[in-house]
């Protein structure tokens, strides 16, 4: 709980959290807090609950490399199928154990829909390509790629609870969804229009410039939220390798054995303010501080803040 402007309280914190996931996630923090001597504390909570966070997505990477190694061809199931088929069990048990809540899985059901749609345009254009058969898809999509955007919205749902996250000085609402939605169409109208994606590109700094990342493995830390956009779009570039290393969805002229372009590091750093956008829209109030959550004057990045 953290005042806002009006001197009233206001949550930051989802509603809708499972005792027993709490108690899980309090047990891991007092285990690292009792084995740990205090300067690698942070570094460790970091590091565990940044795991813990992306659970989803480390899961589904885990199923696309497995699978890979040992399906057959021959097998009644397709490989695409299978990996459907997990990515929805695997969604239905996150929230059975309630590993996410339901105002979490609404956000992830956003991610859902706008990254099928990109996907069935991509693929259309020529952009990408799945090669295997799959029986569930669409204009062949096939529908676990679904998934793989709500791998992204389900770390950032669970990373903003996990590490008690506030985004502040917040830019004005309208600005930042009139940027995801210039970002979200670029996507699709640099084919037919020239690409604007430089411009885009500044505009994430005007608009996020002054804005900082405050979150605490233990401690409180701040970051700004441009460093933090180019840091995941690197993760999520290594990410993608995986997929196509494993031949689970080439782009056009490349195989198996090449990297993917690292022009692919932009297009996540794009897609990640829409993505921000998307979870601030769904859970505004879980996400925008209206004061710093420190109560001594700020410091560096990756400089603690202690309370008490």
């Amino acid at each position: 709980m953290i005042p806002d402007d009006s001197g009233r309280k206001a949550d930051l914190t989802p509603d809708l959290r499972g005792n027993a996931t709490r108690r899980l996630e309090h047990r891991l923090g007092d285990w690292a807090r009792a084995r740990l001597p205090g300067t690698v504390v942070d570094l460790a909570m970091f590091t565990l609950k940044m795991g813990w966070s992306a659970l989803f997505g480390g899961l589904l990477l885990i199923a696309i490399i497995a699978s890979k190694a040992v399906w057959q061809p021959d097998w009644p199931v397709a490989r695409y199928d299978a990996l459907f088929i997990f990515a929805v069990a695997l969604q239905a048990l996150f929230l059975i154990f309630r590993l996410e809540s339901w105002a979490e899985a609404r956000v992830i059901l956003l991610f859902h829909l706008t990254g099928t749609a990109m996907e069935l345009f991509k693929t259309h254009a020529g952009s990408w390509s799945y090669p295997e058969a799959a029986l569930f898809r669409i204009a062949g999509v096939p529908l676990f790629s679904g998934f793989m955007y709500a791998s992204v919205g389900s770390f950032m749902a669970r990373a903003i609870r996990n590490f008690d996250t506030r985004f502040l000085p917040y830019p004005p609402f309208w600005v930042t969804v009139l940027l995801a939605v210039a970002i979200y169409v670029n996507f699709f109208a640099h084919h037919f229009l020239p690409d604007i994606r430089w411009f885009l590109f500044a505009a994430t700094v005007l608009v996020y410039g002054r804005t900082w990342i405050w979150f605490r493995p233990r401690g409180w830390y701040r970051m700004p939220l441009v460093l933090a956009a180019c840091l995941s779009s690197l993760f999520l570039w290594i990410a993608e390798n995986v997929g196509t290393r494993t031949g689970t969805w080439l782009y056009a002229g490349q195989t198996e054995a090449q990297l993917v372009s690292l022009s692919k590091v932009g297009s996540w750093y794009l897609l990640l303010f829409v993505s921000f956008v998307t979870v601030s829209i769904a859970a505004p109030r879980a996400i925008i501080g209206a004061r710093r959550p420190d109560e001594v004057p700020a410091s560096p990045i990756a400089e603690p803040h202690r309370q008490g």
